[in-house]
């Protein structure tokens, strides 16, 4: 509901509107006149006591104990302004959680296998295929200010695969973690971990957002929904590794209501010849893969320059987006405890002055 006139001044007269998160209750601040009043009127009804004569008065008024009994007012004031901040509830925002009832959730998946050691241009610069697809992915995520727009509200997780397939960073709304485990994913140095195994990687992918949404509606209950569950899978050769062939892995998202997203890129691996590397030709079973995205309501790219992956990255971020209500959930450190210790010491000493050595006749 859009707040309305009441709502801007009702934010004002609680202090929130100048004081914003710092104070539970900052609408007790505005006591403190009120507290300053008081230190005046106790003033007025300070008692005193009628001499005959005024003499001797001088000598009084010079004592240093004369030039003191201002303190345990002062100290009562000072208590009371302490208290009434404590009162406020000072705080200080420890947590903030985005929060929303319908969600995307996207598993990127990324193949590490021996042939994404081959060099390739980004940008104009050259690198892996491997670091390539690092820098686009993490575009995607994030934001590029141009034409990838980031995605900060979604459930978003991390896999890699070679001969076999690894789960990185579950899905979640907070992707600095799995950024920077995406910046340290390496080729493996086993032969044996360098195959592809893209239909493993892919029913382990579905099986991770299965789980994930089962795991949700347990803790936000039944009303919550995954708007949209997605694998985005970049690969740049065939299935030779695992268990599953990518139609079959396909066939099971599609009964999870998973689409698929399959990216790869052409070329294959190259090979050295008396020093020359030249590469070698197709390697993408494209019928394969596009067979496997098609069945889930997904789709098939197939890019032969790595500049281009930035734009099949772009569509797949059109494809995928929805209105999410987004809330916000924040915890905060309750600061209140030190003010309302001071306060009471400074009653406590207040106190102790009055009955001691700042004692005044009544």
């Amino acid at each position: 509901m859009t707040p309305g006139p009441a709502d801007d001044v009702w934010t004002l007269l609680t202090g929130q509107a100048w004081l914003g998160e710092g104070f539970a209750r900052p609408w007790v601040l505005w006591l403190l006149p009120l507290a300053g009043v008081l230190v005046v009127l106790t003033r007025a009804r300070a008692g005193g006591v009628m001499i005959s004569t005024a003499e001797w008065a001088g000598d009084v008024a010079s004592s240093a104990r004369a030039r003191v009994l201002w303190l345990p007012g002062a100290l009562r004031a000072i208590a009371r302004v302490v208290l009434l901040v404590a009162a406020a509830g000072p705080r200080e925002p420890e947590h903030d959680e985005r929060i929303s009832t319908e969600a995307v959730a996207l598993q990127l998946v990324v193949e590490r296998s021996g042939s994404m050691e081959e060099p390739a241009e980004l940008d104009g610069r050259e690198m892996t295929r491997l670091d390539a697809v690092k820098r686009i992915v993490s575009e995607f995520v994030v934001g590029n200010g141009r034409d990838l727009q980031g995605r900060p509200d979604d459930l978003i997780g991390l896999m890699v695969f070679g001969t076999y397939a690894d789960t990185i960073a579950p899905l979640s709304r907070e992707h600095t973690a799995m950024l920077d485990r995406l910046e340290s994913v390496e080729i493996p140095r086993s032969q044996s971990e360098r195959g592809t195994a893209i239909g493993d990687a892919l029913a382990l992918a579905a099986a991770r957002l299965q789980a994930t949404e089962a795991g949700l509606r347990r803790a936000e209950g039944d009303a919550f929904a995954l708007d949209s569950k997605a694998i985005v899978l970049l690969t740049d050769g065939e299935n030779t590794a695992g268990e599953r062939l990518p139609i079959e892995a396909a066939e099971v998202a599609a009964a999870w209501d998973v689409r698929v997203y399959i990216v790869g890129i052409r070329g294959g691996v190259s090979r050295s010849f008396g020093g020359l590397r030249i590469p070698a030709g197709q390697s993408l079973n494209a019928r394969e893969l596009s067979r496997a995205a098609e069945i889930t309501g997904g789709r098939f790219w197939a890019v032969d320059r790595l500049d281009a992956l930035r734009e099949v990255y772009a569509e797949i971020d059109r494809l995928e987006r929805t209105e999410i209500e987004i809330g916000s959930s924040t915890t905060y450190r309750e600061l209140f405890a030190p003010w309302v210790v001071l306060g009471f010491l400074l009653v406590a000493l207040e106190t102790v002055l009055r009955s001691t050595v700042l004692r005044r006749l009544p």
